[in-house]
């Protein structure tokens, strides 16, 4: 560990700090329908918007039909992007001549683009067309981001409001989320990821003869307009195969800062927007204090882990002290490198700077965990703000039985129905993770692609479901999955990861939302306190420890010892 590795993790969290509260004022107001700086310009195209879809911008919907909504909407994006991907090889824009994409492919990145989870089990610039590339995937990265923005003002509107039957406008929520926060921001960062190097063009590849006189294809593209929507909703799919290790998608250490904030970036300003709507803003803090703490003691674990090197070098005589740089970019180093792998897990984004293959067996635990514990450390754009409420209802309710009174959070009672739905909703990702990994590590064509024996073959398996289901899209990088099993069996881990998990959320928000709200007394547990937030980590990391250590054990904490003992996989 370095202090300038240090201090780059420290004006990372200040920055994210300074950023929450202005973002959540301005996505408060847009989601409230009150008026903004962009309204000028934006009113007019919102109402022709609603009048061209026929939506009536006051007409609320009860937690089942906004969901119906959604559901319909997700379903409707999944017909059109694997339509657009089988057909894509008479569609234009495609001057590299890409063939359509087999239907087990397209299917599983159908599944992988409308849950937010981008997983690719393609080589990118190889597979997918310009049009592919922009009417389908980078579509789907502003769409599927509005979507979980929409679901987590919905559950919050639930825990706000007084005796009301409604949650919002589904239809609402999305254009909104897109026109007023996702469209902006992505414009004005795209034109500095093109200053900063990055491609954005129609051209055909380039093909260039090296010094040795071999030819080389280089890929190039609209890259930055994707680019910058992948970060900012917490997407991950990379333009290309080696995702923001590539140069043109990450070619600098300045770009490489910028995309880890705007990871962070709605995340944390949703713990604002939160504290706004519930009239005070203490309440969001709180929450942010819950993440911000977890988020510390996973860049700790895995920069700590990196920065030792590799004990298997030590009979080598190599120089220790520079750390673990295997599958890592010079240019951005050790620190960077951890820094980026803990964010882009504690979100749901799948964008990687460095092969989490090559991670000390600790280091790659930490994302492992991240994504296992539901990505609620700031998590995706809205997902990570709805798992951990539904996490403080879960603490709440241990709060409520160790005193011996009825749970409540910001007034409302919370009574059986939202504790089972909060608790199916939690126990939906283990289910999938667990049971997708039994299955794939008894079977040949499960245990076939991974690259690697013993416990590192184990994590590769492990982590590919775990990204799938939290929705994630990242990977150990060591997994052969474009194979009908894989494609098949992550395809429908990612649908139960993100819609089995969203209806009992829902649920909550229609039940929450037609209770009165019940004055504080002396009885009532403080949920703005340092004790709530130590109750709430509490509640979180005891539940993931009791799931998952077991699967944790078999692949990096084994081959952590035996990697100290001088066996390797």
């Amino acid at each position: 560990m370095t202090f300038n590795g240090w201090a780059q993790i420290a004006l990372f969290g200040v920055l994210v700090i300074l950023l929450t509260k202005p973002l959540g004022g301005y996505m408060t107001r847009v989601f409230q329908g009150e008026r903004t700086l962009l309204s000028p310009a934006l009113r007019p195209l919102e109402r022709g918007i609603y009048r061209l879809c026929g939506v009536r911008e006051s007409q609320e919907q009860d937690w089942i039909a906004y969901a119906v909504a959604m559901l319909a909407f997700s379903v409707a994006g999944f017909l059109a992007l694997y339509l657009i991907q089988r057909a894509q090889a008479v569609l234009p824009f495609n001057p590299a001549g890409q063939g359509a994409i087999p239907p087990d492919l397209a299917f599983n990145t159908s599944v992988s683009f409308i849950t937010n989870t981008n997983w690719q089990s393609y080589v990118p610039e190889a597979t997918m067309s310009y049009l592919t590339q922009m009417a389908g995937l980078t579509v789907h990265n502003f769409v599927s981001a509005a979507t979980g923005i929409a679901l987590a003002i919905a559950l919050v509107r639930g825990f706000v409001r007084r005796s009301g039957r409604t949650i919002g406008n589904f239809w609402v929520d999305l254009t909104r989320g897109v026109l007023y926060v996702l469209l902006p921001i992505s414009i004005v960062v795209a034109l500095f990821f093109v200053w900063q190097g990055v491609p954005q063009n129609l051209n055909a590849y380039t093909e260039a003869t090296t010094l040795e006189g071999a030819k080389q294809v280089i890929a190039q593209g609209p890259v930055a307009s994707q680019e910058v929507i992948k970060m900012l909703g917490t997407n991950g799919g990379g333009f290309f195969n080696a995702n923001s290790a590539h140069p043109y998608e990450n070619p600098t250490a300045l770009t490489n800062f910028v995309q880890m904030l705007l990871i962070f970036s709605i995340g944390a300003a949703l713990t604002n927007v939160f504290g706004r709507m519930a009239g005070n803003q203490r309440q969001g803090w709180a929450i942010f204090s819950v993440m911000g703490v977890l988020f510390l003691l996973g860049v700790l674990a895995c920069y700590g882990a990196e920065a030792g090197g590799n004990p298997a070098f030590a009979s080598l005589n190599i120089d220790q002290l520079a750390g673990n740089m295997e599958g890592k970019e010079v240019r951005f180093g050790i620190a960077a490198s951890t820094l980026f792998t803990t964010v882009t897990t504690d979100a749901s984004c799948g964008a990687v700077n460095a092969m989490l293959d090559s991670l000390m067996p600790i280091a790659g635990m930490v994302p492992m965990i991240n994504i296992m514990l539901g990505e609620i450390i700031f998590g995706g754009v809205g997902s990570g703000l709805y798992g951990m409420l539904l996490f403080v209802i879960i603490a709440m309710f241990v709060a409520g039985l160790m005193v011996g009174r009825t749970p409540e959070y910001l007034g409302k009672k919370l009574e059986a129905k939202e504790v089972k739905m909060a608790m199916l909703a939690i126990l939906i990702l283990p289910v999938s993770i667990l049971g997708f990994t039994a299955l794939a590590a008894v079977l040949p064509v499960g245990t076939g692609a991974t690259a690697n024996a013993g416990p590192h073959g184990f994590s590769e398996m492990l982590y590919a479901y775990t990204s799938a289901t939290g929705n994630n899209g990242s990977a150990f990088a060591g997994l052969s999955a474009n194979v009908p099993f894989w494609n098949s069996t992550l395809g429908i881990a990612m649908f139960v990861g993100r819609f089995l998990m969203i209806v009992p959320m829902l649920a909550i928000a229609g039940s929450l939302a037609g209770k009165k709200i019940v004055p504080a007394s002396s009885g009532t547990f403080p949920t703005d306190r340092p004790l709530f937030v130590g109750l709430v980590i509490g509640v979180i990391l005891i539940t993931g420890g009791l799931i998952f250590f077991p699967a944790i054990a078999l692949g990096p904490l084994v081959e952590h010892f035996a990697l100290a003992a001088g066996q390797l996989f």
